[in-house]
């Protein structure tokens, strides 16, 4: 007899029967067809290898097989049972249910943790014993992952070994809906030359690397280009792999199609017959690199290119029958005729069913929060009214925040998955909405007609406060909301692999403040003057009471003599250093401010001297003590994907723009901003010595401080750090400890006297 087991008193007092037998949603047929494609033996296969990477010869321990025959409601299930000499027995609907379920049980019952920024994986031997079975469930169909900017901002330089490593990360945290954009170029490249374009033609259409997203988006097109071929080539044979690997867990995996095209198939040569848009300038971009071409997708030429394509995906890739097209991202759509909106959506989806008659459309729900004053309820209606009910999903992209199913009665109809989006451009920097992604999805899975088919996350970049993604990967597989001071605790505990009670206390205060905020609207941006161009209009508000993270810092500081050896103590350490500093630099640039309008010169040399020689220079040095800080490996991870030196400077410039200007003049500056060792020492730092300066050339001369001139001269300054052919450490260097300890005995008090 199977019965759902509780924990060992004393050992876990967390609930771990994780599932909600739920049944079987018949509501949208189409989506049934949505399933693995691997075996059943594959997919073990697939898990074992997965656990012999994790825990090398312990994996052994662990017996894992697959059986589509434990769902009965599509909906994935793990067991887990003890077995002969101390092994663990797991059985599970899918790899990717198996994966989760090990994964948990490693969590819950040996105390392990598994993150981007290090893993603590010092399992019990013998493994501990399971009394019954442990069934671990969802109640989910879909559990989503990434964002369409996330390959850009984060993982646009990763070699085969990294992707690995978030593939089985996917597996471990359950995602099995995640996107697969890598390579396409390569497929629309052999289109556009069926098409009648010439290699030229081609090459001042595709972006560099580092701005693709947007490139596939219709946003932009050229800048940071031209993509070598040697770029096609390596990303093709990367994502043969990655779709491989995927598939292999069970995952089904989405893949991306564009729907702009370049300029000149659009002129008389080829196409003068052609119903084409040509849109406005993107963010701060001029027509040089945006306005892009548009082709009407109720034009008959809109159906021929995207079957070329479609056809590419196909026959290269195979299918899983998912595919993402992101229709108007940030752009306003010609008109507002809500037949015009319907038609296009359903020329959109024809495209698809030409090639795949079992399409499904999956789209991000973001246009309809971007534009808010264009969507209005007959806009959006009207756009998904144009695919069948049930062949369409959309991701309610920021749902955390912005719930647009809550005003749109569950997307009209249509199935959508709720998203935690969290973070933008990929910033470091803590943050969190602990209590709305705690409650959000139980309260719109149980909404009245609710078609929520699935939980997502969609960053736009991560390897970022890893204790986010692991409470909304967890909650996955919840059939309630977890009691978040007790799971702050344990987090603590399986993190480090310690029950020290100053950690415990440490993680219940970031949760009570940093990491819940409850500020309506509030997009997770890092404008934290640290990371902005200085000027005297920055923003410096605070979410969370400063006081709740100093006293986290001092926990942290008073554990850290015994943890140093570990990985993910270190880097939390780093960071939580990294934050407090992040917040004296907005208070030392408020007294920079004021001493600088009441004409206080001592004040001004003090305050900016202590932040430009100190401060900023001690956070650099902290940063480049650990390698998850460090701007060299981001350089050497672009450079090391070049065949030879031109494509590595093209890299090294992608690389450093996107961090900084984005754009040849800032069009989007400091967006993508990171706080990075060699980024805050030649950049950040650079900028801020020469606004002290320029303030103080201002005292002396009596003359106004004018924030165009600053610009036009700080502008310099960013330009000098894209082209300074510096090479950063890679490696890391200095005594983490010695530094942040040497860092709180200077400004712990400081601090203390802010508040």
């Amino acid at each position: 007899m199977r019965t759902a087991m509780s924990a060992p008193f004393g050992r876990c007092p967390a609930l771990l029967v994780l599932g909600l037998l739920a049944a079987a949603d018949c509501r949208f047929p189409p989506l049934e067809q949505l399933r693995p494609a691997a075996s059943e033996r594959a997919q073990a296969a697939a898990v074992s290898a997965l656990l012999q990477r994790l825990l090398g010869n312990r994996s052994a321990e662990f017996a894992v097989s697959v059986n589509r025959s434990l769902s009965t409601d599509s909906l994935d299930v793990c067991e887990l049972r003890s077995g002969r000499n101390h092994r663990i027995i797991a059985t599970g609907s899918s790899g990717v249910a198996v994966a989760s379920g090990i994964y948990n049980y490693l969590k819950y019952f040996c105390n392990c943790h598994v993150s981007w920024s290090g893993d603590q994986l010092e399992v019990p031997s013998p493994l501990p014993a399971l009394s019954g079975v442990l069934r671990i469930n969802s109640p989910h169909r879909f559990r989503y992952y990434q964002n369409v900017c996330t390959v850009s901002y984060s993982s646009v330089w990763w070699d085969w070994p990294r992707w690995e490593r978030e593939i089985d990360w996917m597996a471990l945290n359950g995602i099995n809906l995640p996107l697969a954009f890598t390579g396409q170029e390569a497929l629309w490249q052999e289109v556009y030359r069926s098409l009648g374009l010439n290699q030229s033609d081609i090459e001042e259409f595709f972006s560099g690397p580092a701005f693709l997203a947007w490139n596939r988006m219709a946003n932009m097109y050229k800048f940071g280009g031209p993509l070598p071929q040697s770029w096609h080539v390596n990303q093709l044979r990367l994502q043969f792999k990655i779709l491989e690997r995927m598939r292999s867990f069970g995952m089904i995996r989405e893949i991306g199609s564009r729907k702009c095209l370049p300029r000149r198939i659009f002129k008389v040569r080829l196409h003068p017959e052609a119903n084409v848009t040509r849109l406005g300038p993107w963010a701060h971009f001029n027509c040089s690199f945006s306005c892009s071409y548009v082709l009407d997708p109720r034009d008959p030429l809109f159906l021929q290119i995207g079957s070329l394509y479609l056809s590419q995906v196909v026959k290269q890739f195979g299918t899983d029958h998912i595919y993402n097209t992101d229709t108007f991202n940030e752009m306003t759509p010609p008109s507002s005729d809500p037949a015009y909106l319907s038609a296009i959506s359903r020329s959109v989806f024809a495209s698809m069913t030409a090639v795949d008659p079992k399409a499904v459309w999956l789209m991000q729900g973001w246009l309809f929060f971007s534009d808010a004053a264009f969507w209005q309820p007959p806009q959006i209606r009207a756009l998904l009214h144009g695919v069948p009910l049930g062949r369409m999903i959309v991701l309610d992209l920021f749902a955390e925040t912005e719930p647009l199913f809550s005003y749109t009665e569950s997307f009209y109809g249509q199935p959508f998955i709720w998203c935690m989006l969290h973070n933008f451009g990929g910033n470091n920097g803590f943050f969190g909405t602990v209590e709305s992604i705690n409650s959000g999805p139980f309260k719109a899975l149980s909404l009245e007609n609710s078609t929520m088919v699935g939980i997502g996350m969609t960053p736009e970049g991560i390897e970022q406060n890893p204790v986010i993604y692991e409470l909304m990967s967890e909650l996955a597989w919840r059939k309630e909301p977890v009691n978040l001071t007790k799971w702050a605790s344990l987090y603590a505990a399986r993190r480090y692999g310690s029950t020290h009670e100053s950690l415990s206390a440490a993680w219940r205060l970031l949760f009570g403040g940093v990491y819940n905020c409850t500020v309506p609207h509030y997009k997770n941006h890092n404008h934290s003057p640290l990371v902005r161009r200085p000027s005297f209009n920055m923003n410096t508000a605070l979410w969370y009471d400063p006081a709740h993270l100093l006293e986290a810092w001092r926990l942290f500081m008073e554990a850290a003599p015994s943890l140093m050896s570990k990985e993910t103590f270190r880097y939390d350490l780093v960071d939580v250093t990294r934050q407090v500093l992040q917040d004296l630099t907005a208070y030392f640039y408020q007294d920079i401010k004021d001493a600088f309008h009441s004409k206080k010169m001592p004040e001004l040399l003090t305050s900016g001297g202590v932040l430009v020689y100190d401060l900023l220079p001690e956070l650099n040095r902290l940063l480049n003590s650990d390698r998850n800080f460090l701007l060299g490996r981001w350089l050497e991870q672009a450079q090391s994907l070049a065949l030879d030196e031109p494509e590595a400077q093209l890299y090294d410039t992608n690389a450093r723009n996107q961090l900084t200007l984005w754009g040849p003049s800032g069009e989007i500056l400091d967006y993508a901003n990171k706080q990075w060792g060699g980024l805050l020492e030649d950049y950040y730092a650079q900028r801020w010595s020469l606004f002290v300066q320029t303030l103080v050339d201002c005292l002396n001369s009596g003359l106004p401080f004018k924030q165009d001139t600053f610009n036009q001269a700080v502008f310099q300054v960013e330009k000098g750090f894209i082209s300074n052919g510096r090479t950063y450490p890679t490696k890391p260097h200095g005594d983490t400890y010695e530094i942040a300890h040497r860092i709180f005995l200077k400004y712990y008090p400081q601090a203390l006297k802010r508040l």
